[in-house]
């Protein structure tokens, strides 16, 4: 390897590594949690530098410092729970100014007792009493609740002959923090979806093979997974035996086998011998293969350009005895330039087959679909995740796209506890506030196979994650959850992130 070489190959590294970062700082951010702790951690020191640095300008450099306090504290509170209680410019602005005019009364009030100047008030436990007294009466009055106004009804008392000009210093403060608070939640935090969640960006390239029990069921599912989303395809995969034909245009029946000539065409498969099973796959080929003819993968191609208005195009791969490998796959994948692999489920000895399990431990997202029946619709879908980021993202994203406007998508999470019912509800209420729809949430102190053996029978697909992100430790205290449901009474697709 040249000089030149070497430098090639460093850049490429560097690139991936780049990109590999880049992906890690957006599944990071993905986790409102971490979105908002970034924000409190750039946004509350800025706002108060920038307070501070107006002060100077202004020349109320003695009045700044009397307002950082209050101000830091509560502009921590306003960015902590951008949709909380306190998340409220009228709350925010009217909290502190009511406790800053209620400190400058107190002063009023007791310098006139005092018969004294306001500059010379002897602040003692009692004023300092009846200043946080009215402070708490005018805010609940109000309706404000603002913590932080205790704190600017007590500095009121040391600011000495700057109550005045410190009132209207928290009032201007307060609305300049509102403003820049109101920007960010209206185009960061409610668009987090559009910027940050790559999950949703993804999946409009979708290859099916045609494999498994219900290999058209499967093709419908990643049709409508793609429906309405700009630059979307399906690309449909058939396997042809290596010993069967030896060109791939020739006709073939549903077994492999080369048709009469005259025999092809559009009524091919109306000859071919009917399942008795009731699935609706053709025969299988050894070993977990299917091979399919090109006239059916073709007229496939046509129902599903039609019903879902995707663009659809039809491979054909040989391979010996018609079944086609993960790595196969994989090669059309990149060929095809598709990001999703959408696949039937299929098993051996027991556990995954090697062929989803080849697939799992790829590069590419994959979505491994049970079908209980073959049906070609689902309208009520049901996501149970495990924890927020972006497999729980792209499988809500996935749910919201099949059930359509007029379906139901609910997302539940299972707790041991009571105590963690709190912070199950507001991880799942950040998790469906990025999708523009109504979504359900559901918090069950159940195990989750319990709970969804409870609750499938009303659902039509279940969506849930492989748990590839789980540690080997994790896994040996406890198995992935799509392999404790293989009771499901309703459909079932499994999500693995990989790309």
């Amino acid at each position: 390897m040249d000089a030149s070489d070497r430098l090639r190959y460093g850049l490429a590294r560097l690139r991936r590594l780049e990109r590999r970062e880049v992906r890690d700082l957006r599944a990071w951010l993905e986790h409102t949690g971490n979105l908002i702790h970034l924000s409190i951690l750039v946004f509350v020191p800025l706002l108060v530098a920038t307070v501070s640095y107006l002060s100077e300008v202004f020349a109320i450099r003695a009045v700044s410092f009397f307002l950082f306090p209050p101000l830091a504290s509560a502009t921590y509170t306003l960015f902590s729970d951008p949709e909380g209680r306190y998340a409220s410019p009228w709350r925010f602005v009217g909290g502190l100014t009511t406790g800053a005019l209620v400190g400058y009364a107190t002063v009023q009030v007791g310098a006139r007792v005092q018969g004294v100047g306001p500059a010379a008030l002897e602040v003692t436990a009692v004023w300092a009493g009846l200043s946080v007294f009215l402070a708490a009466g005018a805010t609940w009055a109000l309706d404000l609740e603002e913590p932080a106004a205790f704190s600017t009804a007590l500095l009121v008392l040391v600011t000495r002959t700057t109550q005045e000009a410190y009132v209207v210093s928290v009032f201007l403060s307060s609305a300049f923090v509102t403003g820049v608070f109101l920007l960010w939640r209206r185009h960061l935090f409610e668009e987090r979806a559009r910027y940050l969640y790559s999950s949703i960006e993804g999946g409009d390239r979708v290859l099916v093979p045609w494999r498994g029990d219900y290999p058209l069921a499967t093709a419908h599912l990643g049709a409508a997974l793609t429906a309405g989303q700009e630059g979307s395809k399906v690309v449909l995969l058939g396997t042809v035996a290596e010993d069967a034909v030896s060109e791939f245009d020739v006709p073939v029946d549903v077994a492999g086998r080369p048709l009469p000539d005259g025999a092809g065409g559009a009524d091919a498969d109306a000859t071919a011998p009917a399942d008795p099973s009731g699935s609706d796959s053709p025969p299988a080929a050894p070993e977990g293969g299917t091979v399919v003819s090109a006239t059916r993968l073709e007229t496939v191609a046509d129902e599903l350009r039609h019903r879902y208005g995707v663009p659809t195009e039809v491979v054909l791969v040989s391979a010996p005895g018609g079944r086609a490998t993960a790595g196969t796959v994989l090669d059309v994948v990149d060929d095809t330039n598709c990001d999703l692999v959408v696949t039937g489920f299929e098993t051996a000895d027991g556990g995954l087959s090697r062929f989803v399990g080849d697939l799992f431990r790829s590069e590419t997202d994959v979505l491994v679909h049970r079908s209980a029946d073959g049906r070609t619709a689902w309208q009520d879908v049901l996501v149970p995740v495990r924890k927020a980021g972006e497999v729980a993202h792209r499988m809500i994203e996935f749910a919201t796209r099949l059930a359509g406007e007029a379906g139901r998508v609910s997302v539940c999470h299972c707790v041991t506890t009571d105590r963690e019912r709190g912070p199950a509800s507001r991880m799942l209420s950040n998790l469906v506030e990025t999708v523009s729809r109504e979504v359900e949430t559901h918090i069950a102190a159940l195990p989750i196979e319990q709970y969804l053996a409870r609750v499938a029978p009303s659902y039509d697909l279940v969506v849930v994650g492989s748990s590839g992100n789980r540690s080997r430790a994790s896994r040996l205290v406890s198995r992935p959850t799509f392999e404790r449901i293989e009771a499901v009474e309703c459909d079932v697709a499994i999500l693995d992130r990989n790309a």
